[in-house]
């Protein structure tokens, strides 16, 4: 029977640091690119206030007031419905590398343990046949289950992703002002 020597240890420790520091590091990238985005939002929501406060203040009359609240309506819609989308990409895109470094540290843990199979395997003794049989019929199952549930939580992000879509564009042309969604 083969165990770990202490230099195999070391050495996962050392992996798993490593993707630990990586995952980390992907989070601030994460964290980094939302405080961009933040940043450049309320830069611009500043400029806008500004414009739109001296706009309000050259109004002349109420219906002149009426037409302008109605046209800074649309722009704002599409904006919020552009910074959901700028945040939930961020979001995607830093779930994508976290879950392509899970799956990596995955995959290395399978081989590893597969490895450590075959030696038992090989070690076995005489008629123990079908027992390394039901392992390893174990183990295939079991990656099985985990390839059907991975390809059923693809699906349901990709429906997620396009019932986003959906609500942002009905949202965004619920804000339209009447004459521009009987033009459309």
């Amino acid at each position: 029977m083969s165990f770990l020597t202490p230099e195999q240890i070391a050495a996962a420790n050392k992996a798993n640091l490593e993707t630990l520091f990586g995952l980390t590091n992907k989070a601030f990238e994460g964290v980094e690119k939302l405080v961009e985005l933040n940043l450049q939002v309320a830069k611009a929501a500043l400029a806008e206030t500004a414009e739109n406060t001296k706009a309000v203040l050259a109004v002349k009359d109420a219906q002149e007031l009426l037409a302008l609240q109605a046209s800074l309506l649309q722009p704002s819609a599409e904006k919020a419905a552009a910074y959901s989308r700028h945040v939930y990409d961020i979001a995607v895109s830093t779930n994508a590398e976290v879950t392509k470094a899970a799956e990596q540290q995955l995959a290395d843990l399978q081989k590893k343990f597969m490895s450590a199979v075959d030696t038992a395997v090989k070690n076995a003794p005489a008629g123990s046949e079908n027992a390394v049989t039901l392992v390893k019929s174990a183990i295939s199952a079991a990656n099985n289950a985990y390839e059907s549930v991975h390809k059923a939580a693809k699906q349901a992000a990709d429906m997620a992703e396009a019932n986003f879509n959906a609500v942002t564009t009905t949202a965004v042309k619920a804000a339209a002002p009447k004459s521009s969604r009987r033009a459309a």
